[in-house]
C-alpha cells in the first residue's frame, strides 16, 4: 500500500502527518522560533534573488476542512514508471546502435554505451505530468526553472546541478497528483538541495536554500520535502542529464588522436552559446516529448554538420529531425539576444568557468521563441492576385 501525506498548515509552520519526528535540534530551532518566524538567515554578499512571487502570492494553505481533492504528495512512483537497468536492448530498439565512443583506457567503450543508453530509458519524464495537476500551467515550470538557474548561478553552482534538478522536479511531478502552485518553490529548491549535494563539492547550507525563498519556507519543511521527493524517486538520483550528454557529444567533436575522452578539449566560448540554448529549450514543457540524448544531439546540429552529429551521438537523422525543426525558434531568439559571455567567478578555476550554471533574460526569449511557434502555425493570407472577385 502506498503511503501518502497531506500536507497541512497549522499555527506552528507545516507539518506533514506519517512523518518521523524532527530531531531535538529542529524542535528546539522550532521552540525558539516562535515570534520570529518573519526573520530570515543572515543574508550573505551574494547576488540578490527575487521570491517566486509570480508563483507564490500566499502561504501555502494545502488542506482544509471539506476539501473534496487536496494535494496529496506520494512516496512511491507510479507503476510501469521505468525499466531497470538489467534490462536487454536490442538492436532493434531505435536508440540502440554501435558505440561512437572512443577507445577507453579504463573500460569498454560497448558496456559504457549501452548502460549510458540503459540509464536514459529507466529515467523517464514526461509532459503528461500536467494533466495530473490541474491548477498548474506549463508556464508556471518555466518561471520555477527560470528561478532555479538564478539561484545557481547565485551560489556558482555547476550546470549539472541545476540539470539534475530539473530532472529530479519533472519526474517527481510525475508521481503526484493534484500539487499546488503554491508547492511549486518547495519542491524545487528541494530539486536543487538534493542535486548540490549529489553534484557539488561543497554545496549550499540548509539555511542558504531555505533563505533564497524569502523566509516562504523553512528549513525543516525542505527536509521533509526532500524525503519525500527521495522515496518517490526510490532514490535513483543519477540519469544521463541534456547537458551531460551535450558534454559528451562534443568533447568527441573536440578530441585529438589518442587524447583522453575525459579530458576537456573543446572551445568553452563555443559550449557556453550551446548550453544557452539547451537551457532555453528545457524552460519550454514541450521539450520532454523529447528524450535528453535527443535533445543534446539537436542542440549540436546547429552549431556543427549533420553527419558528425550523427557519428558521436549515434543517432540518425530520422531520430533528431522532428527534434531539430522545433528547436528552429529558439535558436532564432538565442541569435537574437546576441552571443554569451564567459564571466569570471571568485573561487573558481578559469579552465571550469564554462562550467557554472549561468542566468540571462530567458523568460523573455522563451516568449519571443513562443510567438514566432504561434505566428508560424496561422495561416498565411493569400495574395490580392489570388482572391477570389465577388461582384
Amino acid at each position: 500500500m502506498q503511503t501518502s501525506l497531506i500536507w497541512a498548515r497549522n499555527r506552528e509552520g507545516q507539518t506533514a502527518t506519517a512523518m518521523p519526528r524532527r530531531s531535538g535540534r529542529l524542535q528546539k530551532r522550532s521552540e525558539n522560533a516562535q515570534g520570529q518566524r518573519g526573520k530570515v538567515t543572515k543574508q550573505s554578499n551574494r547576488k540578490k534573488i527575487l521570491p517566486l512571487s509570480k508563483l507564490q502570492c500566499e502561504k501555502n494553505q494545502q488542506v482544509l476542512v471539506g476539501v473534496a481533492k487536496p494535494c496529496v504528495v506520494m512516496e512511491t512512483v507510479e507503476k510501469g514508471a521505468g525499466i531497470g537497468c538489467g534490462a536487454v536492448l536490442t538492436s532493434t530498439d531505435s536508440l540502440v546502435q554501435p558505440s561512437p565512443l572512443p577507445h577507453l583506457g579504463w573500460g569498454s567503450p560497448e558496456d559504457v554505451w549501452v548502460k549510458m543508453v540503459c540509464r536514459e530509458k529507466n529515467y523517464r519524464h514526461s509532459k503528461s505530468f500536467m494533466q495530473k495537476h490541474p491548477t498548474i500551467q506549463p508556464r508556471m515550470r518555466s518561471i520555477l526553472l527560470d528561478w532555479l538557474i538564478e539561484v545557481s548561478e547565485a551560489y556558482t553552482l555547476h550546470r549539472q546541478t541545476f540539470y539534475l534538478a530539473q530532472d529530479y522536479f519533472d519526474r517527481f511531478m510525475l508521481t503526484q497528483n493534484n500539487i499546488e502552485k503554491s508547492m511549486l518553490q518547495l519542491i524545487g529548491i528541494t530539486c536543487l538541495f538534493i542535486a548540490a549535494k549529489m553534484e557539488e563539492a561543497c554545496p549550499p547550507k540548509l539555511s542558504q536554500m531555505a533563505y533564497v525563498t524569502a523566509g516562504t519556507y523553512y528549513e525543516d519543511e525542505i527536509l521533509q520535502m526532500e524525503l519525500i521527493i527521495l522515496k518517490a524517486l526510490h532514490w535513483n538520483l543519477c540519469p544521463e542529464t541534456a547537458v551531460s550528454w551535450l558534454k559528451l557529444y562534443f568533447q568527441m567533436v573536440s578530441m585529438k588522436t589518442n587524447s583522453d575522452l575525459l579530458e576537456p578539449q573543446f572551445p568553452q566560448e563555443v559550449y557556453l552559446q550551446m548550453t544557452r540554448l539547451l537551457d532555453l529549450c528545457v524552460l519550454n514543457i514541450n521539450s520532454l516529448d523529447f528524450e535528453y540524448r535527443v535533445l543534446a544531439a539537436s542542440v549540436l546540429s546547429h552549431f556543427i554538420r549533420q553527419e558528425t552529429v550523427e557519428k558521436v551521438s549515434g543517432l540518425s537523422k530520422d531520430n533528431i529531425q522532428l527534434c531539430v525543426n522545433w528547436m528552429a525558434n529558439f535558436v532564432e531568439s538565442v541569435n537574437r539576444f546576441g552571443k554569451a559571455t564567459l564571466r569570471d567567478f571568485s573561487r573558481i578555476k578559469k579552465e571550469d568557468r564554462h562550467n557554472v550554471q549561468t542566468h540571462t533574460d530567458y523568460m523573455t526569449m522563451l516568449e519571443y521563441a513562443s510567438l514566432k511557434e504561434a505566428s508560424s502555425q496561422l495561416p498565411t493570407p493569400p495574395n490580392s492576385t489570388e482572391k477570389t472577385c465577388t461582384h
